[in-house]
């Protein structure tokens, strides 16, 4: 009898294990959060982004309550968390995260590439405390820790139209910046986030120029014109430019490693250059005249005149090499003989329609005895 007891002891002890592990293993269904969804923007500029977690609080019905009262001006003790005074948590439920995918500046200050938590401390005066916090993973702000800042970085704030729920958006985007905002209600709170892009570009190319981008022409040669375009580290463009020309040797390739030499006053070698580029099977029109231009803006106006000249001997109805010649004549003062290029130019059908007008201009600039290059 002792033993049965014992028995159903051990099978209702078993029975009551088996039932915990198997609450303990269900979860809850995903239900949505209707106060405050989730949310995400993203922006890139140059070939970095910033991407934006968050959820979106809505002001529903407490216009004029926001500022102060339920987002507290400055730092506030709430009573729950660690109990010290903490910023707002510039959203809701979970931390609002910010990713920058490359180091960046915010408001001309140094942060590297990473996640942080995102928090503001805002004041009635319109100030701002920017906060990026390298604790990502916390409830709101209830549990910021200011010993977890990795930068802190002054705003102002701004009056803006009606926002019903809190947003965040990216404006003023350039090649190289652009202005972070969370709006709403009333207010704009903006901070200003700048990437080194060209450095970022270059310090990439030369990371994917050691893969299959750089066993052909195309790689280099990309990664030369990226440099000379916007006149950054010019001696590593040339280096580039000589292993596209290495890979093929054509008008492209020759032409991207004058365009460098020109950049670095290394005129000598790139008339060289240029000069197997007019002569190489694979030129174009637009070879000629880059090079014919180039010419005419070091005051070579000779040299240009013979440019164009082979030029038009090789296209004799191109409007390129028309406008070629009229734009050196006019160089050298002889208005007369531009004059009678730039007519051959508007009468010419290969010209788009577009760029009428602009050569009317310069036929009446010659008419009056003007140059038509830009100064």
């Amino acid at each position: 009898m002792k033993t049965n007891n014992l028995k159903r002891v051990g099978y209702a002890m078993f029975a009551l294990l088996l039932i915990g592990a198997v609450g303990n293993a269900q979860t809850t269904i995903t239900t949505p959060n209707a106060a405050s969804p989730k949310a995400g923007v993203k922006q890139t500029i140059g070939i970095s982004t910033i991407s934006i977690d968050y959820s979106r609080p809505s002001v529903n019905g407490r216009e004029g309550k926001v500022w102060g009262q339920l987002v507290p001006y400055g730092y506030s003790v709430v009573g729950f968390g660690n109990g010290k005074p903490i910023p707002w948590r510039t959203g809701a439920n979970e931390n609002t995260v910010i990713t920058f995918s490359d180091d960046v500046k915010i408001e001309g200050k140094d942060l590297a590439a990473g996640s942080y938590g995102l928090h503001m401390a805002v004041f009635e005066n319109g100030d701002i405390d920017v906060i990026f916090s390298n604790n990502t993973t916390s409830w709101g702000s209830f549990w910021y820790e200011e010993s977890e800042d990795a930068l802190r970085v002054k705003s102002k704030s701004s009056d803006n139209s009606f926002t019903e729920r809190l947003t965040y958006d990216f404006v003023n985007v350039t090649a190289t910046s652009a202005d972070v905002v969370l709006d709403w209600e009333n207010k704009r709170f903006p901070f200003k986030v700048e990437f080194d892009v060209h450095e970022l570009v270059v310090a990439n190319a030369k990371n994917q120029l050691r893969s299959t981008q750089g066993f052909g022409f195309q790689g280099p040669l990309s990664a030369a014109q990226y440099c000379v375009n916007n006149n950054v580290h010019l001696d590593q463009a040339l280096i580039w430019a000589d292993q596209a020309v290495n890979a093929l040797k054509n008008a492209n390739t020759l032409g991207v490693k004058a365009q460098v030499l020109f950049a670095t006053n290394k005129n000598e070698e790139a008339y060289v250059v240029m000069d197997e580029v007019l002569d190489d099977p694979t030129v174009q029109p637009n070879n000629y005249y880059t090079y014919g231009t180039t010419l005419i803006t070091q005051d070579q106006d000779a040299k240009a005149l013979k440019v164009f000249e082979k030029m038009i001997k090789k296209w004799d109805a191109n409007f390129l090499a028309q406008h070629g010649l009229a734009r050196t004549y006019s160089s050298m003062g002889d208005f007369k003989k531009a004059l009678k290029y730039e007519k051959l130019v508007l009468a010419n059908p290969a010209l788009p329609a577009n760029n009428k007008a602009v050569i009317e201009g310069y036929i009446a600039k010659l008419e009056k005895g003007e140059d038509i290059n830009p100064n």
